[in-house]
């Protein structure tokens, strides 16, 4: 608990801190923004003032909402019985979490423990380029990455962002990524939506065969676009793309760093395509925020492949994250799964994300400037255009404008943020699991009344 004044903070945080994605010659005209304290879907900020949070902490990734008694006590309890080892050794609360996890996730054999999203996408590209260097003598070693999907704020995974306003000023890359096209319907790249997702998936194919089977290693993409636009996968995509990876012996990353741990209405949003990854990354929602986490889950048949020259003393994964030893995260992870299954959370997800999405449909046929709505469970999207007709996108002081508009009646909604040239016309939905019906229809109203309040575009 902090002992600073309300002027002391917001000083401090003005002078010392450097806060992310933030332009700080702002900070000369107004205050930064100080969230205090929360409770369920409620945040505070230093000022007194109440806000539904519609975003999960900005980053979607409370899953369980705020205030959470219960975590906070496990992490407790675990750190004054045993804080931290170095993970080349194992913890019994690690070891529990690891076998939780893997009942939700069938067919997949392996937990390897490290601390952020982008991280544990890391782990998963230098699993891909060993593999290559060990089993294909060197070849195998592109990795393949999806227009508009975000991986990550590490070299490794920028150079896997097809995203190119995150990318920009931080060239040159790693090389051996590969971008592939998108797969948003509502901005199709075709003559015609007409079998949409299988042109989309042969898009990828095209990139594969033009370099080379034999050099590509892998795939990485997101379930469900998140930050890039919140872009479901048009049908029969996933199949296709996962029988093409087949095909062509490329392993397939899926990264569950948003939709993860329920936000979908499943626990994992490759859950609901039927398709099987080799790896599985994971952050955020496995322990909603309550203390640093993340994971790469491998199948047994990838893990195995670290095993086969025991000989061979460079053959096992020689990869280390420290943090990946502190137990606060899997104790935090195991207690924010009970309570998903207590509260029957993943259930609720599906069901308020169905009834969000339809009142939603309602608002855009209030509203022209809202061009789509789109998402799954509680991972929604409102994309805005000057046109419909045209679909030309609002510019991002728009969606901007709309984020003010909604604080200021107390309401805390996402955009998609300095990513892209052309698309910053998003806004984001993602609240705790815990919504109920009343407050999903506060969000809805409250933004009806900001955009009511928009200038005309």
């Amino acid at each position: 608990m902090s002992n600073l004044t309300t002027e002391q903070t917001i000083n401090l945080s003005k002078t010392k801190v450097w806060h992310q994605l933030t332009q700080h010659a702002a900070f000369d005209a107004q205050d930064p923004l100080i969230m205090e304290r929360g409770e369920g879907l409620y945040i505070w900020d230093i000022k007194g003032n109440q806000y539904l949070d519609a975003s999960s902490g900005g980053v979607w990734c409370v899953n369980v909402g705020y205030g959470r008694a219960s975590m906070a006590k496990v992490v407790h309890d675990q750190l004054l019985k045993l804080n931290f080892f170095a993970s080349t050794a194992g913890t019994p609360i690690a070891a529990e979490y690891a076998d939780k996890l893997l009942e939700k996730m069938p067919g997949m054999g392996r937990v390897y423990y490290s601390s952020s999203g982008s991280e544990a996408n890391e782990k998963a590209y230098k699993m891909v380029r060993q593999i290559a260097n060990q089993k294909y003598g060197g070849k195998k070693s592109k990795i393949l990455y999806r227009e508009r999907d975000y991986h990550g704020t590490t070299f490794g995974c920028l150079s896997s962002t097809g995203q190119e306003q995150r990318r920009a000023h931080y060239g040159p890359f790693v090389p051996g990524f590969v971008e592939f096209p998108h797969c948003c319907e509502y901005r199709s790249q075709f003559d015609s939506t007409e079998n949409y997702g299988l042109k989309a998936a042969q898009a990828f194919e095209e990139v594969v065969l033009r370099e080379g089977p034999d050099t590509v290693g892998a795939l990485v993409i997101e379930p469900i676009t998140a930050g890039g636009g919140v872009i479901t996968p048009p049908e029969g995509y996933l199949k296709e793309l996962e029988r093409l990876c087949r095909k062509y012996n490329i392993l397939i990353i899926v990264d569950e760093v948003v939709c993860g741990l329920g936000r979908t209405g499943a626990w994992f949003g490759y859950q609901h395509y039927g398709i099987k990854p080799d790896i599985v990354t994971m952050a955020k929602g496995v322990a909603s925020s309550y203390a640093a986490i993340s994971c790469t889950v491998t199948t047994e048949d990838v893990f195995n492949l670290f095993k086969e020259n025991p000989e061979d003393k460079e053959s096992y994964y020689r990869d280390v994250s420290t943090y990946a030893g502190c137990t606060s995260g899997p104790a935090a992870a195991l207690e924010n799964m009970r309570i998903i299954e207590e509260e029957n959370l993943v259930e609720n997800a599906a069901h308020m994300g169905e009834y969000l999405l339809a009142q939603l449909a309602l608002l855009k046929d209030q509203f022209p400037i809202i061009g789509d709505v789109r998402g799954k469970g509680l991972l929604l999207g409102l994309e805005l255009v000057k046109d419909r007709v045209t679909k030309e996108p609002v510019d991002e002081s728009v969606t901007a404008a709309v984020v003010g508009l909604c604080m200021k009646q107390g309401l805390i909604v996402g955009k998609t943020n300095r990513s892209f040239k052309d698309f910053n016309n998003t806004l984001c939905l993602s609240p705790a699991l815990t919504i109920n019906q009343e407050q999903a229809d506060t969000i809805v109203t409250k933004l009806a009344q900001a955009l009511s309040a928009l200038p005309a575009v």
